[in-house]
């Protein structure tokens, strides 16, 4: 079947559609996505999503029904992260979206983020890959898992995402030393908290990235581009991460972004997102990270064909 997969995000919206059977690999067959950036929209301490930021996710939620329509789509499968999530009228604002284009978008949890991200590295990896420990750091959130199986034996979500941290934490650009070590010591006393929940259950044979965030890091640090394909195997070490940290530091993010694959819309968050990086390879004892391709998007598609026919997405 040709389904729709609506990924309602802290820095972007997205709309992927693919061609799906049960048993067989997920294949992209259309695109549409735009940096909403609905994080910079919550306002009052960041509890409410503003009415700027409520319409403009509904003018492209309205966009992103159309094209599915047009692409033949069988259904739809929407669901929102962190900062729909975080929002106290998050979920009358996607009340209102069902209301009018009779789409229901679903709120996943942290946990539902990891879990999901989990099955679509499984699936990427296989069985021959072992115990696998992932990691994916988002705009409002970094999510960790671990497991043998399709299921993580243990999975978490910190509020940790790149997004969150250059708000948060920044005020100058590039931000002074002092604010880098501040949000040096704040990330790494959050993982830590975190480690012995998952190496409780022993060394991974496999460690493994997600995420915009670690694509751009790995790109930055020498892995092969976007152009060389899916396949190509594409790492980043300890060592590289700790270096571009350091370096990423230095740099303003009009600097930042004249860095082969660095994207405009996420220099400015990037040097947080290596910190939080750095972070993560140090304190788990783990010397590179093998970037996996697939992620929350297809998870979701994948958790899809794995249900009954019928049966609804509030079932993931």
């Amino acid at each position: 079947m040709r389904l729709g997969v609506l990924d309602i995000g802290s820095n972007s919206v997205h709309l992927l559609v693919m061609d799906a059977h049960q048993g067989g690999k997920p294949i992209p067959a259309f695109s549409h996505k735009t940096e909403l950036r609905l994080a910079e929209h919550l306002e009052e301490d960041g509890r409410r999503l503003s009415q700027e930021g409520a319409d403009r996710l509904h003018g492209f939620v309205t966009e992103a029904v159309r094209f599915a329509e047009d692409k033949g789509v069988h259904e739809t499968l929407a669901f929102a992260t962190s900062a729909v999530r975080d929002a106290e009228n998050g979920l009358e604002i996607l009340d209102r979206i069902k209301s009018d284009l009779q789409l229901e978008i679903q709120v996943l949890s942290g946990a539902d983020e990891a879990r999901l991200t989990f099955l679509a590295v499984r699936r990427w990896f296989g069985w021959s890959s072992g115990r696998l420990q992932l990691f994916d750091i988002g705009g409002g959130s970094l999510e960790i898992a671990t497991g043998i199986d399709e299921q993580p034996d243990a999975a978490v979500s910190l509020p940790l995402g790149a997004g969150r941290l250059t708000r948060g934490w920044f005020t100058t650009d590039p931000p002074s030393a002092d604010e880098i070590r501040a949000l040096r010591r704040h990330v790494r006393t959050e993982i830590a908290s975190h480690v012995g929940s998952m190496t409780r259950f022993g060394r991974p044979d496999h460690a493994v990235a997600t995420s915009k965030t670690f694509k751009q890091l790995a790109r930055i640090a020498g892995a092969a581009p976007s152009s060389e394909g899916p396949y190509a195997t594409r790492v980043l070490t300890q060592a590289a991460v700790t270096e571009w940290t350091d370096r990423l530091a230095a740099l303003p993010a009009a600097e930042r972004m004249e860095i082969p694959g660095v994207s405009p819309a996420r220099a400015s968050q990037l040097l947080a997102g290596a910190i939080v990086a750095a972070a993560t390879l140090d304190l788990f004892d783990l010397p590179e990270l093998e970037i996996c391709p697939w992620a929350l998007r297809e998870g979701v598609i994948l958790r899809r064909l794995d249900l009954l026919p019928g049966e609804p997405l509030a079932s993931l």
